[in-house]
């Protein structure tokens, strides 16, 4: 069976999950309306709500998802050719995360690659890997995606006062990490196929629907010599992604039965884009609208943790898929408006 074979699965958490009633006492907000506007039950948060201090970065997740997907694949570090990252948040602009991981895990001689993206930034990285196997389909690669959000949301202020626009990320959003080991060919002990690996930009002319800062020194030199601090950090326009994501997500959905020519009966599973708990509940709602497609979430317990939900989510699917079982994947990404997408089917026996 040609495509991404998929060997191996692990995913990182930081710390308990924190709770509705929990977050709201921090923030001084009702935890009705957080349950009520977002629907996102739990998230994880690499930075301790009290303190503000850093418990986890962005790479010490992704090691320790990393470390749970070679052990799930039966994968020694060794075989590992290349890694490949996509994150929103990373520790430092550089060294890169990737570079820092494959150091962490032992890859010595191993290629890595870091892709700067959002929701969509996980099947960009497949897509890539995908790419890197053809060539050399002997070889074994592996897939990371994650974000630690938090360390980008200021915790000393008055939440009162703050837009609802601004409000709503820190309640949506959460931390972690994912991994998948993937190769060109199958092996004893494959899990699934990855088939038809597609993003494209889907919004052209419209203006991005979340943007995420990073400030450097004379940047916020500049705004304390002139009194004027710098904009939040992390901004979404929540309307529009409201407005547009299911659009883009049904035209992923049709794109993806045409190009695998499956009838749509044939789909057991749907892998909805995950945005909150409210959102992606009712999104995958109208997405199966017809069909009998079990969805397979993750966001109404995660949090939001951007890179990190396609391997979530795959690592979810994966006990569910019996043998020539078939499943759809869709992510949408408003950071300017990007689609993507892929087929999954599991061996035959």
């Amino acid at each position: 069976m040609s495509g991404l074979h998929l060997l191996g699965c692990g995913s990182a958490l930081p710390g308990e999950p924190v709770g509705n009633e929990r977050l709201a006492d921090r923030l001084g907000l009702s935890s009705a309306w957080v349950e009520t506007f977002i629907g996102t039950r739990t998230r994880h948060f690499a930075v301790d709500l009290d303190s503000g201090r850093v418990r986890w970065t962005l790479e010490d997740l992704c090691t320790d998802a990393a470390d749970r997907a070679l052990a799930d694949a039966g994968t020694e570090a060794s075989e590992v050719a290349f890694v490949v990252l996509a994150t929103a948040t990373p520790d430092a602009l550089m060294p890169t995360v990737a570079a820092l991981l494959a150091d962490r895990l032992g890859l010595d001689g191993a290629a890595a690659y870091q892709i700067q993206s959002g929701c969509s930034g996980a099947l960009q990285a497949l897509a890539l890997a995908d790419a890197l196997l053809a060539a050399r389909p002997d070889r074994v690669g592996l897939v990371v995606g994650g974000d630690v959000c938090s360390k980008h949301l200021d915790l000393d202020q008055d939440f009162h006062r703050l837009p609802p626009d601004a409000l709503v990320n820190y309640v949506l959003f959460g931390d972690g990490a994912g991994a998948v080991v993937v190769g060109g060919r199958p092996r004893p002990g494959s899990r699934a196929v990855l088939g038809h690996i597609e993003h494209r930009l889907a919004g052209p002319g419209l203006p991005p629907g979340q943007r995420v800062e990073w400030y450097g020194t004379a940047e916020l030199s500049g705004a304390l010599r002139s009194g004027t601090p710098p904009g939040p950090a992390v901004t979404e326009d929540y309307k529009a992604v409201e407005h547009r994501v299911p659009l883009l997500a049904r035209a992923e959905r049709d794109d993806l039965l045409a190009a695998s020519g499956w009838p749509p009966e044939t789909v057991g599973h749907l892998l909805p884009p995950q945005l909150s708990g409210r959102m992606t509940a009712r999104l995958a709602s109208e997405l199966r609208a017809g069909f009998e497609w079990e969805p397979v979430s993750c966001v109404a317990e995660t949090g939001n943790n951007g890179n990190a939900l396609v391997l979530l989510q795959l690592e979810r699917l994966l006990p569910k898929l019996d043998p020539g079982r078939r499943a759809l994947v869709l992510a949408v990404e408003s950071s300017k408006w990007i689609r993507a997408g892929c087929t999954v089917e599991a061996p035959h026996g």
